[in-house]
């Protein structure tokens, strides 16, 4: 990493071809030599993963983001929802407690990809990673350099040159590729390579594979309803927590942040999975339906040493939540409630508050007979 950030996008990454169903996909941030690189070094922000269709025979221009690119040779390939445009339709994505996180579909379920009849004629799918990492060495304030604060970055735009909008203190637009965070004086970290090691397991589709759906909800969407029947989303990704008591008064309530977003559900089923992703001072999030039941709540994992996969200080990895089949259903049309949990004993600036669920239609026959059976 010769600048303190890197945030890239690969094209047409090498990945698993033909009809299948996702079974996981596990990454993590290794040096030349394969050896995990710790968060206190090169603090890994996210990785996504999303597909696409190209063009037969196009070939992406590197390091390009997909805005960027010709609808004529390009197809973003989103997610089910719930997000405006191509906002958080990736298909897998973590950020820092990548190592820690399950992935795993659990069976006989899959997320169904590469489907010939879904392909456009003269297209092909591809798949596209975004790697955004902070190289945190010698950095006069570590926590701001992840929090992408813009003071510590020394820029007044964004990546494309437009000014910041008023009032914006840190977050995706102060961090882009190429910025570098303030160093403590007389540091000169040397130059190196970083690669995000994946690894991909899947299975070939077969009528045994019970397809599942992705959907992401952000606690910064704000659904308009007026806009008739098409309601229309408005997911801002990240947020900040403003400081609102001192660390000595941590006993009370009003050391919290709660945010929260409603979000309607046009088609329901069976949750199979359920992840949040937060940032550093986060203490939480859980999914309701709209009885106030919950349907998933996952809480962060926060490191107690140095070793890569437990840095002291950092999220770690994320519970999840694997609902026994049929147990955790959303009704067709239900408003689900997501709230986000997070320490305000300081200010921290581009938190997320997102929750990731997979979603099956119908459940597996084996399934069925056991919720029919007598108790």
């Amino acid at each position: 990493m010769e600048r303190s950030v890197a945030d890239k996008y690969y094209y047409d990454i090498p990945f698993p071809k033909g009809h299948i169903g996702l079974k996981s996909f596990n990454a993590e941030v290794i040096d030349e030599e394969g050896n995990p690189i710790p968060l206190q070094e090169t603090y890994l922000h996210h990785w996504v993963v999303a597909r696409y269709y190209a063009r037969t025979g196009f070939v992406e221009p590197e390091e390009t983001g997909f805005q960027e690119l010709k609808k004529s040779d390009f197809t973003f390939v989103r997610n089910t929802g719930m997000c405006q445009n191509n906002v958080l339709g990736q298909y897998f994505g973590l950020g820092s407690e990548t190592r820690n996180t399950s992935t795993h579909v659990p069976d006989p379920y899959g997320i169904e990809v590469g489907n010939p009849a879904e392909v456009p004629a003269g297209y092909e799918e591809r798949w596209m990673l975004n790697v955004h990492a902070i190289d945190t060495r010698g950095a006069e304030n570590g926590l701001g350099c992840t929090e992408c604060r813009c003071d510590l970055y020394n820029v007044s735009t964004d990546s494309r040159g437009q000014p910041l909008r008023p009032g914006y203190k840190g977050g995706l637009y102060c961090c882009y590729d190429g910025v570098q965070c303030r160093v403590k004086q007389g540091f000169n970290g040397a130059k190196r390579s970083l690669y995000l090691r994946y690894t991909v397991k899947w299975v070939d589709w077969s009528d045994a594979v019970v397809p599942v759906k992705i959907y992401i909800f952000d606690v910064t969407d704000r659904m308009n309803h007026s806009a008739g029947p098409s309601i229309v989303h408005d997911c801002r990704v990240e947020y900040n927590v403003e400081e609102s008591c001192s660390a000595a008064s941590t006993a009370s309530d009003r050391c919290l942040d709660n945010q929260w977003a409603m979000v309607t559900m046009p088609t329901g089923g069976y949750v199979v999975y359920g992840v949040a992703h937060q940032h550093t001072g986060g203490l939480g999030s859980t999914l309701y339906g709209e009885d106030g039941r919950i349907l998933c709540s996952s809480i962060p994992i926060y490191g107690k040493g140095k070793e890569a996969g437990n840095e002291a200080g950092y999220i770690v990895g994320m519970s999840t939540c694997y609902p026994q089949p049929g147990s955790v259903k959303i009704n067709d049309g239900e408003t689900l409630s997501v709230l986000s949990n997070y320490s305000s004993t300081q200010t921290h600036t581009g938190v997320m508050g997102l929750f990731y669920i997979l979603v099956a239609d119908t459940l597996p026959e084996s399934s069925l007979l056991s919720l029919d059976a007598p108790l």
